[in-house]
């Protein structure tokens, strides 16, 4: 399931966000960019998140994210910076293998990221 996100107003985006969280309650969710952002100021504790490339400093308030979560960031990604999800796990107090190096670019759409993907959300709702 993926809700359509307007583009240009992020509290809309986070406030159809939680609304669609609320209404179907899933079992995981998966944000990557500002849809990591998006996750990441989501009233939705303790379900697991998996995070790709999260553009956390650009959008939202929210500096920290609790477990279950997983995040996966490519250090060749051109339009977040590999080191911001370095401190996002540092900020959140996070052991080390809840970030995971893989991909070759920001999109994460290659077979071994989306893999990755797949697994950190069987691994988390299992």
């Amino acid at each position: 399931m993926n809700p359509a996100l307007p583009h240009e107003d992020f509290e809309a985006a986070l406030a159809i966000a939680q609304d669609w969280f609320d209404r179907h309650q899933p079992q995981a969710i998966v944000g990557s960019s500002r849809g990591g952002a998006v996750a990441m100021n989501l009233n939705a504790p303790g379900v697991p998140k998996v995070l790709l490339c999260p553009a956390w400093k650009r959008w939202g308030t929210a500096t920290t994210v609790a477990p279950p979560v997983m995040i996966l960031h490519s250090r060749a990604d051109d339009v977040i910076p590999f080191a911001e999800s370095v401190e996002l796990l540092r900020n959140s107090g996070l052991p080390d293998e809840c970030l995971v190096e893989i991909g070759t670019d920001h999109r994460l759409a290659d077979p071994e990221p989306l893999a990755a993907m797949a697994e950190a959300i069987r691994r988390m709702v299992v």
